[in-house]
Protein backbone atom coordinates (compact mmCIF):
# COMPACT_ATOMS: atom_id res chain seq x y z
CA UNK A 1 0.00 0.00 0.00
CA UNK A 2 1.23 3.31 -0.80
CA UNK A 3 2.52 5.56 2.21
CA UNK A 4 0.66 8.78 2.48
CA UNK A 5 2.77 12.00 0.88
CA UNK A 6 1.52 15.42 1.36
CA UNK A 7 -1.99 16.26 3.03
CA UNK A 8 -3.35 13.10 5.02
CA UNK A 9 -7.12 14.21 3.54
CA UNK A 10 -5.59 13.97 0.07
CA UNK A 11 -3.99 10.53 0.57
CA UNK A 12 -6.60 9.43 1.56
CA UNK A 13 -9.27 11.02 -1.04
CA UNK A 14 -6.48 8.96 -3.70
CA UNK A 15 -6.87 5.84 -1.84
CA UNK A 16 -10.68 5.88 -2.30
CA UNK A 17 -10.75 6.84 -5.77
CA UNK A 18 -7.92 4.60 -6.64
CA UNK A 19 -10.49 1.83 -4.94
CA UNK A 20 -13.38 3.32 -6.94
CA UNK A 21 -11.55 2.87 -10.04
CA UNK A 22 -10.57 -1.14 -9.51
CA UNK A 23 -14.30 -1.60 -8.88
CA UNK A 24 -13.83 -2.26 -5.02
CA UNK A 25 -17.10 -0.79 -4.15
CA UNK A 26 -19.32 -2.29 -6.86
CA UNK A 27 -21.66 -5.00 -5.60
CA UNK A 28 -21.39 -3.96 -1.54
CA UNK A 29 -24.11 -5.61 0.66
CA UNK A 30 -27.20 -2.75 0.75
CA UNK A 31 -25.75 -0.85 -2.35
CA UNK A 32 -28.73 1.76 -3.59
CA UNK A 33 -30.73 1.26 -0.71
CA UNK A 34 -31.49 3.13 2.70
CA UNK A 35 -29.28 3.16 5.92
CA UNK A 36 -31.46 0.89 8.11
CA UNK A 37 -32.65 3.06 11.24
CA UNK A 38 -30.99 6.24 9.84
CA UNK A 39 -34.44 8.30 10.59
CA UNK A 40 -34.61 6.21 14.05
CA UNK A 41 -33.91 8.78 16.50
CA UNK A 42 -30.20 8.62 18.52
CA UNK A 43 -29.64 5.42 20.85
CA UNK A 44 -26.41 4.48 22.69
CA UNK A 45 -27.21 1.23 22.54
CA UNK A 46 -28.04 0.59 18.55
CA UNK A 47 -25.33 -1.45 18.17
CA UNK A 48 -26.16 -3.80 20.96
CA UNK A 49 -29.62 -4.21 19.79
CA UNK A 50 -28.90 -4.69 16.05
CA UNK A 51 -26.14 -7.44 17.18
CA UNK A 52 -28.89 -9.43 19.84
CA UNK A 53 -31.23 -9.07 16.49
CA UNK A 54 -28.87 -10.27 13.94
CA UNK A 55 -27.85 -13.32 16.04
CA UNK A 56 -31.37 -13.67 17.86
CA UNK A 57 -30.69 -13.26 21.10
CA UNK A 58 -32.41 -11.60 23.94
CA UNK A 59 -32.49 -10.48 27.39
CA UNK A 60 -35.49 -11.15 29.34
CA UNK A 61 -35.63 -10.83 33.12
CA UNK A 62 -34.93 -14.28 35.08
CA UNK A 63 -38.77 -13.91 36.77
CA UNK A 64 -40.34 -13.44 33.14
CA UNK A 65 -38.17 -16.48 31.51
CA UNK A 66 -38.88 -18.57 34.37
CA UNK A 67 -42.66 -17.83 33.60
CA UNK A 68 -42.31 -18.61 29.75
CA UNK A 69 -40.97 -21.66 31.19
CA UNK A 70 -43.93 -22.55 32.83
CA UNK A 71 -46.02 -22.01 30.77
CA UNK A 72 -44.66 -23.85 27.78
CA UNK A 73 -44.08 -27.21 30.32
CA UNK A 74 -47.91 -26.62 31.20
CA UNK A 75 -48.55 -26.90 27.29
CA UNK A 76 -45.96 -30.05 26.89
CA UNK A 77 -47.91 -31.70 29.90
CA UNK A 78 -50.74 -31.15 28.34
CA UNK A 79 -49.83 -32.94 25.07
CA UNK A 80 -47.78 -35.79 27.14
CA UNK A 81 -48.83 -39.23 25.95
CA UNK A 82 -48.46 -40.89 29.48
CA UNK A 83 -48.92 -39.66 33.05
CA UNK A 84 -45.31 -40.27 34.21
CA UNK A 85 -44.32 -37.71 31.10
CA UNK A 86 -46.39 -35.11 32.81
CA UNK A 87 -44.39 -35.70 35.96
CA UNK A 88 -40.91 -35.97 34.54
CA UNK A 89 -41.96 -32.46 32.74
CA UNK A 90 -43.18 -30.65 35.86
CA UNK A 91 -41.07 -31.74 38.30
CA UNK A 92 -37.87 -29.66 37.48
CA UNK A 93 -39.83 -26.72 37.03
CA UNK A 94 -41.16 -27.18 39.81
CA UNK A 95 -37.99 -27.03 41.44
CA UNK A 96 -36.97 -23.96 39.80
CA UNK A 97 -39.72 -22.21 40.98
CA UNK A 98 -38.82 -22.97 44.64
CA UNK A 99 -35.63 -22.19 44.07
CA UNK A 100 -36.97 -18.55 42.53
CA UNK A 101 -39.00 -18.21 45.53
CA UNK A 102 -36.31 -19.13 47.91
CA UNK A 103 -34.03 -16.12 46.51
CA UNK A 104 -35.93 -13.94 44.99
CA UNK A 105 -35.14 -14.00 40.77
CA UNK A 106 -34.34 -9.81 39.04
CA UNK A 107 -37.05 -8.23 37.51
CA UNK A 108 -40.65 -7.92 37.91
CA UNK A 109 -42.18 -9.94 40.47
CA UNK A 110 -42.41 -13.71 40.04
CA UNK A 111 -45.96 -14.45 41.45
CA UNK A 112 -45.79 -17.79 40.69
CA UNK A 113 -46.47 -21.13 43.17
CA UNK A 114 -45.44 -24.78 42.60
CA UNK A 115 -47.47 -26.50 40.21
CA UNK A 116 -50.12 -28.77 41.24
CA UNK A 117 -48.90 -31.65 38.94
CA UNK A 118 -51.69 -34.12 40.38
CA UNK A 119 -54.73 -31.36 39.36
CA UNK A 120 -52.83 -31.28 35.90
CA UNK A 121 -52.71 -35.62 36.11
CA UNK A 122 -56.27 -35.34 36.84
CA UNK A 123 -57.53 -32.57 33.78
CA UNK A 124 -55.37 -34.70 31.67
CA UNK A 125 -56.98 -37.81 32.86
CA UNK A 126 -60.44 -36.08 32.15
CA UNK A 127 -59.96 -34.89 28.54
CA UNK A 128 -58.64 -38.46 27.49
CA UNK A 129 -61.38 -40.29 29.11
CA UNK A 130 -64.35 -37.04 28.47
Amino acid sequence: MAQPTGPIESWVERQISAAIERGEFDDLPGAGKPIPGIDDPPDPLWWIKRKMKREGLSVVPPSLALRKEVEDALDKAQAARKEQDIWDILEPINKKIRAAIRVAPVGPPLNLMPIDIDRVVRRWNERRTG
